[in-house]
């Protein structure tokens, strides 16, 4: 079992977020990679986690053939750009954004006078050239909840041999995982394989154990 905290990863950001990038595969970012971070698995390619500074944006941006998907774990986020714009986003929300060939163009703002915590993934599309597409999704306290991946004929989530799970896990709560999975704890306090984690902790297991030691979000992402 491997695991990276965010105390052993530099401070970044752009704009009006600082965050720290957990996830940086070579394919994607190639020499600029930070030795610490680690690769992805599957189509997955790139994780961070940023806490936008009050009333703070990311300012107006493009995307293509990249689907990201924002995992809210404190405060708000309204959403403007060409898909759904107006849409608010608080904390437990998955808000999933497919670019594929066709684009779209995105700010998310911070409409607090409080930082807030947004986790951003980025997952390669098997197939290029597909067209934009929206989901949001509001996982329930207890349940894992699929978010991303799956199979061509699924409708409730975009399709994807690289699986995304979020668990708003309550106190004691437990998941279990067999074959390789990242794993990270966002928020709360949780044993992992034996481990005491604190929120801020990436794990790259090939067998995973989780129970919560306090209300916790958790994100799970393998390949099926």
């Amino acid at each position: 079992m491997d695991m990276l905290t965010l105390s052993e990863l530099p401070q970044g950001g752009f704009a009006g977020l600082k965050e720290k990038q957990l996830v940086m595969d070579e394919r994607i970012f190639g020499a600029r990679k930070n030795a610490a971070s680690f690769n992805g698995i599957g189509q997955f390619v790139y994780l961070a986690d940023a806490n936008f500074q009050p009333y703070g944006e990311t300012g107006m941006h493009p995307h293509h053939e990249i689907d990201v998907i924002s995992v809210m774990a404190k405060g708000r986020i309204e959403h403007a750009g060409s898909l759904e714009h107006g849409q608010g986003l608080t904390a437990g929300n998955v808000q999933v954004q497919r670019a594929g060939g066709e684009g779209f163009a995105h700010n998310e703002i911070n409409p607090d006078g409080v930082p807030n915590q947004m986790i951003q993934l980025w997952v390669l599309p098997e197939t290029p050239g597909q067209a934009a597409g929206y989901k949001v999704y509001q996982p329930q306290t207890g349940i894992r909840t699929r978010v991303y991946g799956g199979m061509t004929q699924a409708r409730d989530t975009f399709a994807s041999h690289t699986v995304i799970d979020v668990m708003q896990a309550s106190e004691g709560q437990e998941t279990t995982h067999q074959g390789e999975v990242l794993a990270y704890l966002s928020t709360g306090s949780a044993t992992v394989n034996g481990n005491d984690i604190k929120a801020g902790t990436l794990i790259r297991t090939d067998t995973l154990a989780f129970t919560a030691k306090q209300e916790s979000q958790l994100i799970l992402i393998y390949t099926e």
